[in-house]
Formats: structure tokens, C-alpha cells, sequence
């Protein structure tokens, strides 16, 4: 039979178009990797993606917002430790509320760790690591030491950790790059193709805040280590915070606190000389940490893997530094209840913003929802992959704090739409207040001792127009502590 030259065309069409798509399908089918980049005691306040006017300098963070999605709202849950990056930590390699995970020492701060209908025994089976490595994934982590969760980071295929906060590049953020660069090198030597986990964890800006010197130079700064005289002036600190007072109205409930009397250049003092200071050692380790970050996205380029890649920026949780008074992470005013949190990768719509009103507790399930991997029975937090894809604003309408590392029951908060309440009962009832904020009207939770001229800048508590939302966020927050398993009351509500 004579086929004329259209019909062998067309019957060599087909065979090509199935050529194309077996050579195809594999690319399609190829899993995501997953680069997981955290920082130690990171305000979101510090960062331009969240304060336009900051001065500290971060290119790639900035980089990776263009590319990719800003949540507004972030959070971590809080803490029944001094050390609050310990359960941070665990609720991010869990995906578990902060009543419901293990404490990491020989002694429990955990109340329920006893309790195993609470606390799981065999958690750290079923942690990040733990779940990739049985999903086919190549884990790798590097990240200080300590005050983390020592059984789940043990499940990592390879572990690099070291605390390094010094001011050069073996000493401080340049050598986590360093691990994370020779990792990728060895699976590019190697051929290596199964996707990868990288969790990439910084020690700074934690203090001490020993900047690089060409840094620190930039940011007017100084390591200062005298406590009897002030650091010097410098035109080129960074100003200081809006909010920021030399004392805060009322004891924070947490005798001898570390981070409010003992770090290195700050002490117990809060003039604007000591604060401006910190802020620009601060500033210094937070650009050592951005420039690390783009090394690591530069060899992932030249890799050919960037595309493939899902990407998180975000901190264990925020800071104080002078803000309202205080210098730690003790605390559930917003500059510290809430993180940084930016996520770049496959699918997600480049300069976009969210909500969200996430915890750091659902990394974890929308990690596995992302990979495609089923996520285990013991996590509590939520997927967020409908924000990511632009189908959803938020996963929830309401967010719970709490802080109990000093004397109990400590600080609550709970927030819902506009409106945040925050009660503190500390010091055997030495101190119990309530705040109550519209942070539409008052975002940076001003105080009487702010003096600001708007009548909506201050704590709204005991102003009679709001006595129905303060009674509703109080309901609020009682229903989400039963809810949570808070062991603990407040002196205003009913003792259970």
C-alpha cells in the first residue's frame, strides 16, 4: 500500500508526542525538595518585609518575599520554659500544641509529660526527619545546640550542629552556609537525585550578638562588654523601637530572668544609649545571616534545584529588645508572639501577602501535604497549603498564648480579628493585670506610658465602651485553654 507523505506524518505523530511525554513524566513526578531556614530570637518587626522604614539590610529575605508569600500573621504558641526556643522547637519538628510535647531535659517543665495520652513516648518517630527519612527524603540539619529537640534532631540523616554566635566566619552564621553548601556539593558529586530536607537553622541573632566588625562598623555598633559604662554613641544605630520604654509598668512575673538582666552589653538596663547598641549588634548577625541565606540559593541555582524548592524563612519566635521595656522573649506582646515567616517555592504566587494566622506548629503538616506524604496521626497542626495555593486567607480566626516559665499561672493571650487580650497573673498574686488592644486602631500595643494623643493607643481594659469585648475575649480565652489542656487558671476564672 503507497502512503502519501501526510499520512506518515501523521502516523509518525503519535509516536513522537508519547516519546516527548515519557521523557517528560519523570520531571513532572519529581518531588519538591524542601529547605527550611529558622533563626534564633528574630522580631518580625526588624525585617523591611514587615517595617518598611527598619534600616537592617536583608536582600535575599527581601528576595525571597518578592518571590514568593508574606504571612502578616505568624506565631508561636508560647512557652512553660525560660528557654522558649525549646518548645518552639519541638512544636515545629512535631506539629504539636505547646501543652502536648515533651520537655528535653532529665526534668520535665512539660506538665503533662507523664501523661502519655498527652504526651506520646515514641513522639520523636513520628517528627519531621522522622517521617521524611520513611518517605524516601535525604534529611540533613544544621543548627546550634541545645535548648532544641534532642530526640527529633537525632533522626536527621546528617547532623552538623554547633552553637556558633562569634564574629567571624568559623564562628559565627558563615559556618552553618558552610554545612549546608559542602551537603549539597557531596549530592551533586554523587549524582544524588532522591529529594531533599534541608533544615537550616542559624544560632544568631540569639546574643551574645557578636557581629563581623565590618558590620557592626555599618551599623554603629559595638560588642560591648563593660557593664559598669554605657556603649558609645553613634549616629548610624539603628533608631529606637516605636514602642520602646526604659521600664515596663509592672513585673513581668519571672524572678532573676536571663534575658531581662544578664545578657552580655545590656544587662538590666534600657536607656536608649545600651538599646540602640544591642539593636545594632542585632542588625549586624541578622545581614550575616542574609547574605549566608543567598550563598545557599546561589549554589541551588547553579544546582538547578531552586525551582524545585520549597523555601521558609522564619524565627523559633519574636523579641523585645527595649520594646515596652523589656529585652527578651518572655513576653506575648505582638513583637515577640509573632515571627517572620516567608515560604518561596512550586506553585506559589510571587509578591503575595497573607494573614494566615498560622503557628509554627503547622510547618510540619503543610510540609507533608506539600511532599505529598501523609502526615502522622500525632500531629495537631493544620496544613496551610490552601494559603500557600491562594484558595484560603487563613486556617483559623483565633490564636492562644501563653508564657508560665516563671511563677504561675503566668501570662495569657488570645486575639481574634482586630482585638488581642492579654492577662497576667505572676508572683503568688502580686500581680494580676489585663490589657485589652485594638490592634487595627493600635498595632504596636501602646501603653498609658506611651503618652499617645489617640484615645485608641492604649490599654482599652478598663474602658467601660469595651467591657463586652473584654468579657467575650475572656470567654474566648478560657474555652481555648480547656480546649488545649492549659493545666493552669487564672484568678479570675473558674478554679477547676
Amino acid at each position: 500500500m503507497i502512503r502519501s507523505p501526510l499520512m506518515a506524518l501523521a502516523a509518525v505523530i503519535p509516536c513522537c508526542l508519547s516519546l516527548l511525554c515519557a521523557t517528560e513524566s519523570p520531571a513532572a513526578d519529581k518531588r519538591p525538595n524542601i529547605l527550611f531556614i529558622i533563626v534564633d530570637d528574630q522580631s518580625p518587626l526588624d525585617l523591611q518585609v514587615y517595617r518598611a522604614d527598619s534600616v537592617l539590610e536583608t536582600p535575599n529575605i527581601n528576595r525571597l518575599a518578592a518571590e514568593g508569600m508574606v504571612f502578616d500573621g505568624a506565631h508561636q504558641m508560647g512557652a512553660w520554659s525560660g528557654a522558649v526556643c525549646t518548645p518552639s522547637r519541638h512544636m515545629v519538628m512535631s506539629g504539636r500544641t505547646v501543652w502536648h510535647i515533651p520537655d528535653r531535659g532529665r526534668v520535665s517543665r512539660s506538665p503533662h509529660q507523664g501523661n502519655p495520652e498527652l504526651v506520646p513516648p515514641d513522639l520523636a518517630e513520628y517528627t519531621m526527619a522522622a517521617v521524611f527519612n520513611r518517605a524516601g527524603y535525604d534529611t540533613m540539619r544544621t543548627c546550634k545546640r541545645g535548648n532544641s529537640y534532642d530526640a527529633a534532631n537525632k533522626q536527621f540523616t546528617v547532623v552538623r550542629d554547633a552553637t556558633k554566635r562569634g564574629g567571624t566566619d568559623e564562628t559565627g552564621s558563615a559556618w552553618h552556609a558552610e554545612q549546608v553548601l559542602d551537603y549539597l556539593a557531596e549530592r551533586e558529586a554523587s549524582n544524588d537525585e532522591d529529594p531533599f530536607l534541608i533544615y537550616f537553622g542559624f544560632s544568631h541573632p540569639h546574643d551574645t550578638r557578636d557581629g563581623k566588625p565590618e558590620l557592626l562598623a555599618k551599623y554603629g555598633a559595638v560588642n560591648h562588654k563593660d557593664k559598669e559604662s554605657l556603649p558609645p554613641a553613634n549616629v548610624k544605630q539603628p533608631p529606637l523601637p516605636i514602642n520602646h520604654l526604659e521600664k515596663h509598668p509592672f513585673h513581668h512575673g519571672h524572678p532573676k530572668l536571663r534575658d531581662e538582666v544578664a545578657v552580655s552589653g545590656v544587662w538590666d538596663r534600657r536607656d536608649e544609649q545600651t538599646i540602640r547598641n544591642e539593636i545594632g549588634r542585632e542588625f549586624a548577625c541578622s545581614e550575616n545571616i542574609d547574605i549566608q541565606i543567598g550563598r545557599v540559593l546561589d549554589k541551588l541555582e547553579a544546582m538547578g534545584e531552586l525551582e524545585n524548592t520549597y523555601i521558609f524563612y522564619t524565627s523559633d519566635h519574636g523579641m523585645a529588645i527595649g520594646r515596652h521595656g523589656l529585652q527578651g522573649k518572655q513576653n506575648l506582646y505582638e513583637h515577640t508572639f509573632k515571627v517572620p515567616f516567608i515560604v518561596k517555592g512550586p506553585g506559589i504566587a510571587p509578591g503575595t501577602r497573607v494573614l494566615g494566622n498560622i503557628y509554627l506548629l503547622d510547618v510540619l503538616p503543610t510540609l507533608c501535604d506539600l511532599a505529598s506524604i501523609p502526615a502522622p496521626k500525632t500531629v495537631e497542626g493544620i496544613s496551610f497549603r490552601p494559603v500557600l495555593e491562594g484558595r484560603q486567607e487563613t486556617i483559623r480566626d483565633t490564636l492562644y498564648g501563653v508564657y508560665c516559665g516563671g511563677t504561675k499561672p503566668g501570662m495569657r493571650c488570645i486575639k481574634k480579628g482586630d482585638w488581642k487580650l492579654i492577662k497576667y497573673d505572676v508572683l503568688d498574686g502580686k500581680v494580676r493585670e489585663t490589657q485589652l488592644f485594638n490592634l487595627a486602631e493600635n498595632p504596636h500595643e501602646f501603653l498609658p506610658e506611651h503618652n499617645r494623643t489617640n484615645p485608641m493607643e492604649t490599654n482599652l481594659a478598663d474602658d467601660p465602651r469595651f467591657a463586652d469585648k473584654r468579657r467575650e475575649l475572656e470567654a474566648l480565652l478560657l474555652a481555648e485553654m480547656k480546649r488545649l489542656d492549659d493545666p493552669f487558671r487564672l484568678w479570675d476564672q473558674p478554679q477547676e
